[in-house]
């Protein structure tokens, strides 16, 4: 997926005026932030959160030690494991394993690694058939290929009629509406698929160092046809996603589906330790492990370490006031939403991604809800400050926050602007004591009409009412 977070502003805008995306997006409210926050009720969320960032700060810590620990126990089990320093460097890998292999025709499960590798367009310019399997990343395939909007629900930014037009115009079949009718319809189109394909990809929510095993999550049931029925399975995921021990596994999967989806366990769980034995009645011939960097070391103990506890359960985005408003396709790349505000410019450089570190209100709902503590605003206030530090933002920018410095390193100079301030302030809303244009700030009047301040500051306001309680203390001594 290219990289095009540098148009952000301008897809903001597109987006709030989309009536059709605004009215889809009221789902993330309706659906999955009701959902978490009954889901949570039935664990004690705090303990089950600090036990799980404590859990992924010790693999973090160690990471050399439990990627190594996990290849070897991996390759002890009959998976061969490859590195990849960039995600080019794993699409690559994953090509020459279905050159090995003489594939021709490949199945996906959902994978946000795979957005980052390109790899759909790396197999088929290989002349490899590649075919995503999960319903809303297939939705978005067969419409042009189309990016996701959401780690978790790829296709959220359309509604139910959209798909049906587009399932009638693509499948060559009668245009059906009900919801059942249309996913069996799905099914029907992907069966053949699944039975035909050489090799299935799939991502991996976690890493087993202890066993060596991949851990897969979903709903859709797609994975394990992914998994089982092709002779070569190959999963790709970031270096960050390895864990221990079982036990740290066991942790995470109190926390993933609840935060995700609002449910206490993923309809589909999936172990997945090497390929089939010479005893096991199913499962595939070769099974491979590609880890990605892609910018992840880079990370480790610096200031952004803690982004890389993040297990990609989506909670953030979903309660998000600016992501519920622009949706995924805005951010524009793989990571959407304040984790990829943080995501983004770590892994592809702050200069392609400026304005992902503003796309924040700061609010805090992000870091509130994160399974794992990450305090996501924090990191983008750290973010904004490198900015202003290498001189990319505006100038304007720029000098206006150096202003703000100063008058906050001197008080009396601060007061008097103030003051001055919210006079002209006050005469600027009028009679009907709102504000329609504010010069050299337009952003905040373009959208909205704000309320004039009284023509007084708050010191002023607080002098005056402390005056008046103490006049009335007196008064009440005296009688």
């Amino acid at each position: 997926m290219q990289v095009q977070s540098m148009h952000f502003k301008a897809r903001a805008g597109q987006k709030l005026a989309d009536q059709r995306l605004q009215q889809n997006l009221t789902k993330l409210s309706t659906k999955f932030v009701s959902a978490r926050a009954q889901a949570i009720t039935a664990i004690d969320f705090q303990a089950t959160r600090t036990a799980l960032k404590a859990r992924r700060n010790r693999a973090l810590d160690n990471l050399d030690v439990w990627l190594e620990r996990f290849e070897t126990e991996a390759t002890r089990r009959g998976v061969t494991v490859l590195y990849a320093e960039t995600a080019r460097d794993a699409a690559q890998l994953v090509a020459d394993i279905a050159r090995k292999h003489n594939v021709r025709k490949v199945i996906k499960t959902k994978s946000m690694v795979s957005e980052e590798m390109r790899l759909n367009t790396v197999l088929e310019e290989m002349g490899v058939q590649s075919v995503e399997t999960d319903l809303g990343e297939y939705i978005l395939q067969i419409n042009g290929n189309e990016p996701p909007s959401h780690i978790i629900a790829p296709v959220v930014h359309k509604d139910k009629d959209e798909i049906a037009d587009l399932f009638a115009k693509m499948h060559h079949k009668p245009r059906l509406t009900e919801i059942p009718d249309m996913t069996r319809e799905a099914r029907e189109m992907l069966r053949p698929h699944f039975l035909s394909a050489d090799m299935g990809v799939t991502g991996g929510n976690f890493l087993i160092a202890q066993t060596g095993s991949v851990a897969l999550v979903t709903n859709e049931g797609n994975e394990g046809m992914c998994t089982v029925m092709p002779r070569v399975h190959v999963a790709v995921t970031g270096i960050e996603k390895v864990l221990p021990t079982l036990e740290d596994l066991a942790t995470a999967m109190r926390l993933l589906p609840r935060s995700a989806t609002g449910q206490a366990i993923s309809n589909y769980f999936s172990l997945l330790t090497g390929p089939r034995g010479k005893d096991d009645q199913d499962g595939p011939e070769h099974m491979y492990v590609v880890l990605v960097d892609g910018g992840r070391t880079g990370l480790i103990g610096g200031e952004f370490q803690e982004m890389l506890r993040c297990i990609r359960c989506g909670a953030c985005m979903n309660h998000c006031p600016v992501y519920q408003k622009v949706g995924g396709h805005a951010y524009g790349w793989v990571y959407p939403g304040p984790m990829g505000s943080v995501l983004t410019p770590s892994y592809v450089g702050v200069d392609q991604a400026l304005d992902l570190p503003q796309a924040s209100t700061l609010c805090g709902e992000c870091n509130s809800v994160c399974p794992v503590g990450i305090p996501i605003s924090d990191l983008l206030r750290k973010l904004r400050e490198k900015q202003v530090e290498r001189h990319l933002r505006p100038w304007r920018e720029r000098a206006a926050l150096a202003l703000w410095g100063w008058l906050a390193l001197h008080p009396r100079a601060y007061a008097l602007l103030t003051k001055l301030g919210v006079r002209v302030l006050e005469r600027m809303g009028g009679q009907a004591r709102l504000i329609r244009k504010l010069p050299f700030a337009h952003g905040w009047t373009d959208g909205r009409d704000m309320p004039a301040p009284v023509g007084r500051t708050f010191r002023e306001l607080y002098a005056a009412r402390h005056t008046h309680l103490d006049t009335t203390v007196r008064r009440s001594n005296a009688s």
